[in-house]
């Protein structure tokens, strides 16, 4: 059976953790995708055996180019995610790499969000919390503004701006 290319985007991701985990090192990115070109909001998604192994990423862009956000946010995932021990170089074999570009939020309101289609952000003055669209047990807009106030530790009862996303979303197999 032919292995399916594995999309640039995703294989700079699982060459970055590869590298920084076996040698602590930062790849530098060669020839740049017309994908790694532009600037975006980058979340790097670090699945073991189909459970959530690391995420991290950017609201919006912090690097000269999505390769660089890739980069960033790859190496903060498999070592600085909170939730998780750093990645280990004997489990490097058996991660999956996901990478979601996010376009630019924009001002939303609850009734035209679609928790498969918009991710959404919550803001209430510095505090925001943030979360991707299509995610497994995620079915309702309500559910995805309290996992956004839960993350972002605001109130049931403190007034919130919403804001949506869209994202193009790669992942290896």
């Amino acid at each position: 059976m032919e292995k399916k290319e594995m999309h640039s985007l995703v294989k700079l991701a699982r060459d970055t953790v590869e590298k920084y985990v076996r040698e602590g090192k930062t790849i530098k990115p060669a020839d740049l995708t017309p994908e790694m070109k532009g600037k975006a909001g980058v979340f790097v998604s670090i699945k073991k055996h189909g459970e959530l192994r690391g995420c991290i990423g950017t609201f919006e862009p912090t690097q000269r180019n999505v390769a660089e956000e890739i980069i960033s946010n790859a190496i903060a995932s498999a070592t600085r995610d909170p939730r998780f021990p750093p990645v280990d170089e004997r489990e490097l074999e058996e991660l999956t790499f996901s990478v979601d570009v996010l376009t630019k939020p924009v001002p939303a309101c609850k009734e035209g969000l679609d928790p498969r289609k918009y991710g959404v952000i919550v803001q209430c003055g510095w505090r925001k919390g943030l979360l991707l669209p299509d995610l497994e047990g995620v079915d309702t807009v309500d559910q995805q503004v309290e996992i956004c106030r839960c993350k972002a530790n605001i109130g049931p009862e403190e007034p919130v701006k919403l804001y949506c996303f869209e994202v193009n979303r790669y992942k290896s197999e």
